[in-house]
């Protein structure tokens, strides 16, 4: 079921020349707006579900895929569903745009292409949230269905189009060549999370394996 959230990007991006829900000639599926000779997909989920869709599409249409990014989550929890609202909260989780990474490492078939930009913007959300009566699983004691999710705010967005733009999200003063354990320094992550961001900007083809340091596998940009 299409989410409030999702409604509101899509008339967002569409503004109020773009056609919407709108079947193009010769595919079986819908687009969520088309603005002149531009496709735009909005996608909360995943990008692995509509990678193979928009590979197709990119091979005679510019596409835009959006691909928003939750930085700040309030959390709304119900009695049940469509019930009244028991208690309000943020959510202690909060994302960055570096988050990007963890959908892009099953979309490098796809990005980059010519015809394809890819934008996140930065949004904070409520979420309404009310117990799973019935459907509690065994590793958690509390379980809950999301009832709906809704937009309060966009604070940023980013574009993402080539290499280029992929290398602006990491450090400036990142030395070449860098291993995953520099990587993940500059940054302040975890090394796992380093490891996702080098294997995206090699697999794109925005990097280049430059050797060995010990067990660990050197990068620096490519040509």
């Amino acid at each position: 079921m299409e989410t409030t959230l999702h409604r509101q990007l899509k008339a967002l991006y569409a503004g109020g020349e773009a056609r919407v829900e709108q079947r193009l000639a010769g595919y079986r599926y819908r687009i969520d707006a088309v603005r002149g000779d531009q496709l735009v997909e909005i996608q909360h989920g995943s990008l692995a579900a509509i990678r193979d869709k928009i590979a197709r599409l990119v091979a005679k249409h510019r596409v835009l895929v959006v691909k928003p990014i939750v930085v700040r989550k309030s959390l709304v929890i119900l009695s049940h569903k469509g019930g009244r609202e028991l208690s309000y909260k943020a959510s202690p989780k909060r994302g960055s745009v570096l988050d990007l990474f963890d959908e892009l490492v099953y979309f490098t078939r796809v990005f980059p292409h010519e015809n394809l930009t890819l934008e996140t913007p930065l949004v904070e959300i409520e979420e309404r949230r009310y117990p799973g009566h019935g459907r509690r699983r065994r590793w958690r004691a509390r379980d809950f269905v999301v009832e709906d999710q809704r937009l309060l705010a966009v604070t940023a967005v980013e574009r993402f189009a080539d290499h280029a733009d992929l290398w602006r999200l990491l450090p400036p003063g990142l030395s070449e060549p860098f291993h995953t354990g520099h990587l993940a320094q500059a940054l302040g992550v975890r090394r796992w999370i380093a490891q996702r961001i080098a294997y995206c900007l090699r697999k794109t083809g925005a990097a280049a394996v430059a050797g060995k340091q010990g067990n660990a596998w050197l990068y620096k940009r490519a040509a």
